[in-house]
């Protein structure tokens, strides 16, 4: 079971008190984008198979939304942290370059 720590109550809670929100770090395609920009963003989807960003919402409690870097592999969880931000914190990368040595942040949007 996937424990995560919320970023903005700091309560620790497991995934059935959270809902999934899918991959994070998109760039969002709205008005004004190509057929194919707003075919992308809607279907084109990372499916790694090891470390993965994904945005989850705190629903059994403060009900905001935060983003969590977790392994696909081991279900390990390197950290959480706000949804209004761009990147992982350093801190989570060094967490997961510790564990994966040669691992680099790939910028999505």
């Amino acid at each position: 079971m996937l424990i995560f720590t919320c970023p903005y109550c700091g309560i620790e809670a497991d995934e059935t008190e959270l809902t999934p929100g899918g991959e994070a770090h998109l760039k969002r395609f709205g008005p004004g984008s190509s057929d194919e920009e707003f075919e992308g963003y809607l279907f084109n989807r990372e499916n790694p198979k090891g470390v993965h960003f994904e945005r989850w919402r705190h629903v059994y409690g403060c009900g905001k939304w935060f983003h969590a870097a977790r392994c696909t592999l081991t279900l390990e969880v390197f950290g959480t942290y706000s949804a209004q931000t761009f990147e992982p914190p350093e801190e989570i990368k060094e967490r997961i370059r510790a564990k994966r040595p040669g691992w680099k942040w790939r910028n999505f949007s």
